[in-house]
């Protein structure tokens, strides 16, 4: 991999460092974070990883979590090297990116296709099943003594990313890699259990009334949900509503694109997209200030959410 050793110098010369990732940070940013972390302090560096916001509780059993710190509950001290895993541009990272010191070295470890190469030094493998199966490879290089916790993170990374090695980014080394973390003493059915089959009786009673009221349009090619934050409210903190939805819509046969629209302000709206293979919703996310991959992508739109949903149909239809 381009740029893996330059990586590892700057680790081998450099103390201490901040780990940060996206927004609204999926398991594979999470895990990664968490996993790198652990090799660092395993060679003695002084880390810290900080997010734009809390861990949320459904992810709190992950190995390390409390390391996970809020930048806005937080004193910021000096740092030598700043590492963005799992993120692909420096404006994702949100009020993380307020910290930076512009004279430190950045390094941007990442998968996404629509990575802009915002660092220093960038580690970008849109091949890559996960940014979990880079930083698998980085560790191996840099001599890692992997550890159960760090396996877990890392498979976690891969497995989610992959929908459970079910989505067309699992490929013959993505099995080789898990094949070597699963040597470790962690149990990967019960860490699916932990993600996909921990559901609170509450939420998906509600759960089944918000996926009976999606639209959809251009012969069923389209479907959406509009979230609204009283909707939101009513479910845990342990339930990914938004995951969930994404998995029951994908079985509709003739859907090629899938929108949820979610309020977080009355001039804000967060758009989350998922395609069924045909369409690069990785580049329709671009549109809307977002990023991410063919199949998967999300970005913000600075309207309300009617406004939003407009928006979106509009240029969903340029595709469709």
């Amino acid at each position: 991999m381009k740029n893996l050793n330059k990586i590892l110098q700057i680790i081998q010369k450099h103390k201490s460092f901040i780990l940060s990732t996206h927004v609204n940070p999926d398991p594979d940013a999470l895990c990664s974070e968490l996993a790198l972390a652990a090799y660092l302090r395993s060679i003695n560096k002084k880390v810290r990883i900080i997010n734009d916001e809390e861990l949320t509780q459904r992810f709190q059993f992950l190995p390390g979590a409390k390391l996970i710190k809020c930048v806005s509950s937080i004193k910021i001290e000096s740092y030598d090297v700043l590492i963005v895993v799992d993120c692909g541009d420096l404006e994702r990272i949100g009020k993380v990116k307020d910290i930076i010191d512009n004279q430190k070295i950045i390094i941007n470890i990442d998968h996404h296709i629509t990575n802009d190469y915002f660092g220093d030094i960038n580690l970008v493998e849109p091949k890559a099943s996960s940014t979990a199966e880079i930083l698998f490879e980085l560790l191996v290089k840099g001599g890692c003594k992997f550890t159960r916790s760090i396996a877990q993170n890392l498979y976690a990374g891969i497995m989610t990313d992959t929908g459970c090695f079910r989505y067309n980014n699992t490929t013959s080394k993505t099995h080789k890699i898990v094949s070597e973390l699963c040597v470790y003493p962690f149990s990967p059915s019960d860490l699916y259990k932990r993600f996909y089959e921990s559901v609170p009786l509450s939420d998906l009673k509600e759960f089944t009334k918000v996926v009976s009221r999606f639209e959809d349009y251009f012969q069923k090619k389209y479907v959406v949900v509009e979230l609204s934050k009283k909707t939101e409210s009513k479910f845990s903190d342990n339930f990914d509503l938004r995951d969930a939805i994404f998995k029951y819509l994908r079985s509709i046969e003739e859907a090629e694109v899938f929108v949820i629209l979610t309020e977080n302000k009355k001039s804000l709206t967060r758009v989350n997209f998922r395609s069924s293979g045909r369409v690069n919703v990785g580049r329709l996310a671009q549109v809307f200030n977002g990023g991410g991959h063919h199949n998967a992508s999300g970005g913000v739109i600075y309207k309300n959410i009617s406004d939003a949903k407009r928006m979106v149909e509009s240029e969903v239809r340029k595709i469709i």
